[in-house]
């Protein structure tokens, strides 16, 4: 099918959830995307952070498919080893203990909910301005930004919001019904919001002092992004939960909700029918040997610093760049205009990349990124930004 025949199909019978640009990818490879019609292009998004180890990994194509000739899909009533194994590596490398499994960000974060309201026996949870952890009902409670949220309250009510750090207002806004405070490190949605580690560590000093639980919403940050596996590793903290997605299986389905030792379930609590199936889970734990085998947090961090340091010699020649920010390959360019029209333009040109606010365009390329590869998306900037 050519790009026109996909759209015309889909547009009569799928519903308009995105705004989709007139693009249609059939097939990746690496840090590469190509379109119906063959066009190349390098995605400096790597589907939202959902492709660490690249578009159509070997390694990873070759344990789904070993996976499904062996076994697809069995129920939760009985043990898999896939998922047994990769809660394993999960608790090792979170400092956790325990882990549910489910199918996507949002239903971690659900899961989290209500195991916090389950092991505390209270029912506040406190978020911060610019959130964002979701759009089921829990979690679109918990996001901040009210464009997603207004057609659809009421919302699950005992969520409220404090200014993101500020410690001080955190603090007060604790009352004898806090259950858990939830934060994500960077806040992406936000366009790339970088926390001070004085502030990760004042949360977790807070939550511990009051004795409420903190959960760290990990879904765009984890898996190595930020040149650590958790960024709040780099804090030197360890919340009571974390919750991660996107890149655990390199775009394929799944979540996980990890939590400490004692913080628990009992059966029947809480359940999901595709969580911690053989095939995502092997996946998964491909993805993880892959990222240890291959050094691949180390690539994450150094070519984060090498690309900011691109973007900041391509600032002193561009009046429209107003700040870079980021950390690892989780990178914000602050403009003095409108966004889209430059994501457009890159588009048209080869590289994708997203408007995540008015004025600030995301980039979270797979982590296997070169140099080589970082050189053409500063030269295709260079070309479209005044």
């Amino acid at each position: 099918m050519n790009t026109q025949q996909i759209i015309t199909l889909e547009s009569k019978h799928v519903m308009s959830t995105y705004r989709r640009f007139p693009v249609a990818m059939v097939r990746g490879n690496g840090a590469y995307v190509y379109d119906a019609e063959g066009k190349k292009y390098l995605d400096m998004l790597g589907g939202i952070a959902v492709t660490p180890v690249g578009h159509a990994n070997k390694e990873v194509a070759k344990a789904v498919s070993r996976q499904i000739k062996t076994l697809t899909g069995v129920s939760n009533y009985y043990y898999m080893q896939q998922q047994a194994v990769l809660a394993a590596k999960l608790a090792k490398k979170s400092g956790l203990a325990r882990c549910f499994f489910c199918n996507s960000g949002a239903e971690a974060n659900e899961a989290a909910f209500k195991l916090v309201r389950k092991v505390t026996g209270k029912k506040e949870i406190i978020s911060f301005v610019g959130a964002f952890h979701g759009r089921t009902f829990g979690s679109l409670a918990a996001t901040w930004k009210s464009m997603i949220k207004d057609k659809f309250v009421p919302l699950v009510p005992m969520f409220k919001h404090v200014p993101y750090g500020d410690l001080k207002a955190l603090e007060s806004a604790i009352t004898s019904e806090t259950a858990a405070v939830i934060m994500e490190p960077i806040q992406g949605e936000a366009g790339i919001n970088v926390s001070a580690k004085r502030f990760l560590v004042g949360v977790r000093a807070v939550c511990t002092k009051r004795k409420v639980l903190l959960i760290m919403d990990e879904v765009q940050t984890g898996i190595g992004r930020t040149g650590a596996f958790f960024a709040y590793q780099h804090a030197g903290i360890v919340p009571d939960i974390v919750t991660t997605a996107k890149g655990l299986a390199n775009g394929i389905p799944i979540g996980v909700c990890i939590a400490a030792a004692g913080i628990d379930f009992d059966p029947g609590d809480h359940a999901s029918t595709f969580g911690g199936n053989e095939i995502s889970c092997a996946a998964a734990n491909a993805v993880l040997d892959y990222i240890d085998s291959h050094d691949i947090m180390s690539n994450a961090a150094n070519m984060g610093a090498l690309f900011m340091k691109k973007l900041a010699a391509l600032k002193e020649k561009k009046q429209s760049i107003r700040e870079i920010r980021g950390m690892g390959l989780m990178i914000a360019l602050e403009l003095d205009g409108e966004s889209k029209p430059v994501v457009v333009k890159c588009l048209e040109n080869g590289l994708i990349c997203n408007a995540v606010t008015e004025k600030a365009i995301r980039f979270l390329p797979p982590l296997i990124i070169t140099e080589k590869e970082l050189d053409i998306a500063i030269n295709i900037l260079d070309e479209v930004l005044r």
